[in-house]
């Protein structure tokens, strides 16, 4: 199942407070980028985030989830209401996530 755009738009404002969000499109679902890094994506209308020490910190209880057949496990993030935690959740990863391959 592909992710809707109207879930994209709704994640793209809960991040509307941090400068140099981008994503991409791709095969349905939508890779997400903050500060030319790749955080995580949308997959199946699920906001999934990378593993990384400072989300696992964040949500202790978030459940390891497959974004596709064969991926990596992601954190599913389930507090996507709040733009304030979503905030601290992607500067806290910012420092532990890989620079992008050009």
């Amino acid at each position: 199942m592909a992710s809707s755009k109207e879930y994209l738009d709704f994640v793209l404002e809960q991040l509307s407070e941090l400068d140099d969000i981008t994503y991409r499109a791709m095969m349905g679902e939508y890779i997400i980028y903050y500060r030319g890094k790749i955080v995580g994506g949308i997959y199946d209308d699920r906001l999934l985030v990378k593993t990384v020490k400072s989300a696992i910190s964040l949500m202790p209880a978030a459940p390891y989830e497959l974004p596709y057949e064969g991926a990596k496990e992601m954190l599913l993030v389930d507090n996507i209401d709040s733009k304030e935690f979503l905030t601290e959740l992607f500067n806290s990863m910012y420092d532990e996530l890989p620079t992008s391959k050009k």
